[in-house]
């Protein structure tokens, strides 16, 4: 007989808030292969280089695998048993406010429904927050202040049936590139006009009609400024204004005393009055325009203002909730909507109601039998990690997430955690966080949970588990409810499994909403096991009545008391932590094409760490002038909050006074490098959203003496060393190093990393000066294990060989180690060179020789390569091959 077919399982990507379909294959031999569902209405079939990667990283390498406690392996009933005595004590000692959680948008809707719930309706504390304040806590505020509800109007169809899509704030083609391609093919087939406003130039500027490189943090002026052109020239719906909105006359009188003219908003946004003439005459003259808005205008002290400023915009033109018009928030996470829905955000009560009602709390406390239900808001994030430092937290629960690294002002967060006196941490991989834990617990990854997530444009989508759960790991909430049942409130907490909490969030939306709450989703309440199980992707609202819609707003009703939308009147305000003469360059961060968050996913797969290999900083030619700075110097970034290091890139993508620093780079990963440690604390007052796009810093280069490379099967932590960064290669991992001793005394410093080989085991080479090594370990079967290469800077000789060796686990030949003791390949081997497509590991130098071959175009190298053909996030770089090919062949 034959071996049965692996059978597809329907899933979701557990990345970005596009919510793209997946179809998952797990092979005999555990491998599991991934592609993208082509009925799934989000993408299509379409995925990123980071979602096609997925079947690459459900490898057990790293995982929490039992729970631990001190460090000390644990069972399930010793710690669960801790965790509920622990926080049961201070909340007896200290009241319900001495404990918080903080939870994650990689949470399922129905771990973030029941860690709701036990919070705010049993503990009776609102400190729960979770990450997603840090990507779209503006956006939800803004919202509400406008439109009364938290709705995001429109759907992924506006891309393709708008005439003009302004994108600010959002690298869109790196961050959220299916939604990028969409956009793309309504370009290529109706002539859609793309503008795009952030100060960097970008892969998403690269196919724009016009790119508006604002200075940092002036959002507001440059809207405010569309506002009074909109009104002067006569663009705005009179009847719409006066039928569905208020405050308009304050929001324009604001306006045109703060934008009173072209001149002055290009002079104080640093763009050319021609230029934002353009913007404002294409937004006036064309009725079908979406803006579409994500970090860039979010993570800002004044976040919230942006976002009601691009608010005001459609508003006054009533461009709201109609097929390709409306303004689109897109969020950075795969859940944030469903925790959104559900309350996870500590200033908000359950299913969109709010702390401000009386009447709802009321309302959610009767449904949960929750009589000591919280009745105010709680700590968000920044406050929160400030509490568990100064004792006011006495427990503090962490789930899915690692603020050690991505929380601003990240040294004090560490020192926050090591403060308190009880930090449980929940999580599938080991992170900078878990170091912190006094209870580690195992939870479900990607692949293994079972539930719900929403995306962007509101689309509910089923997350399926097609691997089953390694160790004793559990679901997020599993391990919840295990908790509650422990503190004394199991009657609230009996779920048999996500079916039952699905159906219980549902029913609390439509509980008592009589339409007044678009977020009602009523109709799935009695769904059964079965139908929980078929569940196809859907927008919400679902009422019990069958009244359901795609589009929200479209027809100028609001929830608010009087039914209208409201203008809020916003200002352009000052940075909240401008530059100045002791830091003057303004950073600022984001995504790098191929990674997530803080890479404990990603990092793990070749391909993906390929293209950006390492920590760099992006200044401008400019700034590397005057800093005497070179490409490849190793440059300490120093600000109010703290430091880090990386490589420097020069390009003309930066305007002057600015810096771009990656958000991935964990202490896992690197040294030093994580963006966090410099980004501000400060946060917007509306929506409590740190200002994690601009931090006032310095660059100064570090005087490098030496440089090593480590290429090793181990998974290792180097100490020590002034600077050093690893990524995943073929059967295992590359290790950067450099310092600034001598080059003997970083031979030395080096040689430690090679401890535990026995000294028969090693091929070992130093010159007669001490300044240049090479060694290699060897394991039982004369395989290469390890091999350390350590020179002075510049002198390091090519390694891709050695990784093929690395791979190969092949006893090594007398040629290969005399290979190893000259620094060199025995046999030229043409490496693919750092990889540009992800999708298909397609090299630099692979499309460098399609190129001189004769390829000219990007779909002429995409039909020999591959490359391209896929997400397209790469084009631009496939582009610049070429284009620089042409160059050179012109001189």
């Amino acid at each position: 007989m034959g071996m049965e077919p692996a059978i597809e399982t329907r899933t979701t990507c557990p990345y970005c808030g596009v919510g793209c379909g997946l179809l998952t294959r797990v092979a005999a031999d555990g491998s599991v292969s991934v592609r993208g569902d082509p009925d799934h209405p989000a993408n299509f079939g379409r995925l990123c280089s980071k979602g096609a990667a997925l079947g690459e990283t459900t490898g057990l390498e790293g995982r929490v695998l039992f729970p631990e406690i001190g460090g000390w392996q644990a069972s399930w009933d010793e710690s669960l048993d801790l965790v509920a005595r622990r926080f049961s004590e201070a909340i007896a000692r200290h009241g319900p406010d001495a404990v918080a959680f903080y939870v994650s948008g990689q949470l399922l809707t129905e771990d973030y429904y029941v860690a709701n719930k036990l919070m705010k309706g049993f503990i009776g504390s609102a400190n729960i927050d979770t990450n997603s304040r840090l990507c779209m806590a503006s956006s939800v505020a803004g919202h509400r202040r406008a439109f009364g509800e938290d709705i995001v109007p429109g759907i992924y169809e506006d891309f393709e049936q708008a005439d003009l899509v302004v994108l600010t704030g959002s690298n869109t083609a790196w961050c959220h590139p299916v939604l990028y391609q969409r956009l793309l093919s309504a370009r290529r087939e109706r002539g859609t006009k793309i503008v795009v406003v952030d100060p960097r130039r970008t892969a998403t500027t690269d196919e724009c009609d016009l790119h508006l490189a604002i200075d940092p943090g002036m959002d507001v002026l440059l809207f405010n400024g569309l506002l009074v052109h909109l009104t002067r020239s006569n663009a705005i719906d009179q009847d719409y204004i006066a039928r569905s909105t208020t405050g308009f006359a304050e929001a324009l009188s604001v306006a045109m005393a703060d934008a009173p003219s072209v001149h002055e908003v290009a002079a104080r946004c640093g763009l050319g009055a021609a230029d934002i003439r353009t913007f404002y005459e294409a937004f006036a003259a064309t009725e079908r325009s979406i803006t579409v808005y994500s970090q860039g205008v979010n993570q800002s002290a004044h976040g919230t203002d942006k976002v009601n400023a691009i608010l005001n915009c459609h508003l006054a033109s009533g461009r709201i909730g109609r097929p390709g018009s409306g303004p689109f928030s897109v969020t950075g996470q795969p859940n944030a909507m469903g925790g959104r829905e559900v309350g996870g955000l500590a200033n908000q009560l359950a299913a969109h109601m709010d702390f401000g009602d009386p009447e709802a709390v009321d309302r959610v406390a009767r449904f949960w039998n929750a009589p000591n239900i919280a009745r105010s808001p709680g700590l968000k994030a920044v406050d929160m990690f400030r509490a568990a430092g100064d004792g006011r937290i006495k427990a503090l629960w962490i789930m899915g997430t690692n603020p050690v690294v991505s929380m601003p002002d990240a040294s004090r967060v560490r020192a926050a955690l090591q403060a308190c006196d009880f930090v449980v941490v929940s999580d599938v991989t080991r992170t900078d966080t878990t170091r912190f834990a006094d209870v580690l617990l195992p939870a479900a990854a990607w692949g293994e949970k079972n539930g719900t997530v929403t995306n962007s444009e509101r689309r509910i989508s089923r997350q399926r588990p097609f691997l089953p759960l390694p160790g004793v790991a559990r679901p997020d909430w599993h391990i919840i409810c295990d908790v509650a049942r422990r503190m004394g409130f199991g009657d609230a907490f009996a779920y048999d499994g996500p079916t039952a909490i699905f159906s219980e969030h549902a029913a609390l939306s439509g509980f008592e909403n009589d339409g007044h709450r678009l977020f009602d989703i009523g109709a799935f309440a009695a769904m059964g096991e079965a139908e929980y199980d078929r569940f196809a992707p859907r927008h919400w609202p679902a009422p019990c009545d069958g009244a359901r819609a795609m589009r929200l707003l479209g027809a100028g009703r609001f929830p608010t008391p009087d039914g209208r939308a409201r203008f809020i009147a916003v200002r352009q305000e000052g940075l909240a932590c401008p530059a100045d003469a002791r830091h003057p360059i303004a950073l600022n961060t984001g995504r790098l094409r191929d990674q997530w968050h803080t890479m404990m996913r990603t990092g793990r797969v070749p391909r993906l760490m390929s293209n950006a290999p390492e920590p760099t900083v992006e200044i401008s030619p400019a700034d590397a002038a005057l800093n005497g700075l070179a490409d490849c110097d190793l440059v300490r970034l120093e600000g109010p909050w703290g430091f880090a290091r990386a490589k420097v890139v020069i390009t003309d993508g930066q305007k002057p006074g600015t810096a771009f620093l990656p958000m991935h780079w964990s202490g896992l990963y690197a040294a030093n490098a994580a963006a966090g440690t410099l980004a501000s604390p400060i946060c917007d007052p509306f929506s409590g959203q740190p200002e994690l796009k601009h931090a006032p810093i310095n660059i100064r280069r570090e005087e490098v003496a030496w440089a090593g490379v480590l290429l090793s099967r181990r998974d290792i932590r180097p100490t020590g060393f002034v600077h050093w960064s690893k990524r995943s290669i073929e059967a295992g991992w590359l290790y950067e190093l450099c310092g600034t001793e001598t080059p003997d005394e970083g031979i030395l410093l080096s040689q430690r990393l090679l401890d535990g080989f026995a000294r028969n085991r090693l091929v070992e080479y130093t010159d007669r000066r001490g300044r240049t090594y090479r060694v290699a370990a060897l394991d039982e079967d004369g395989a290469l294990a390890e091999a350390l290469l350590v020179a002075p800077v510049g002198q390091l000789p090519p390694c891709d060989w050695l990784t093929a060796l690395l791979a190969s686990r092949q006893p090594l030949s007398p040629k290969d180690r005399l290979a190893l003791l000259a620094g060199r390949s025995p046999v030229l081997l043409p490496p693919i060179g750092r990889v540009v497509c992800a999708c298909f590991n397609v090299g630099v130098n692979q499309i460098a020789d399609a190129v001189a071959s004769g390829c000219a175009s990007i779909e002429q190298i995409g039909a020999r390569l591959r490359a391209g053909t896929n997400c397209g996030s790469c084009r631009v770089e496939i582009r610049t091959l070429i284009n620089a090919d042409r160059l050179n062949a012109a001189e």
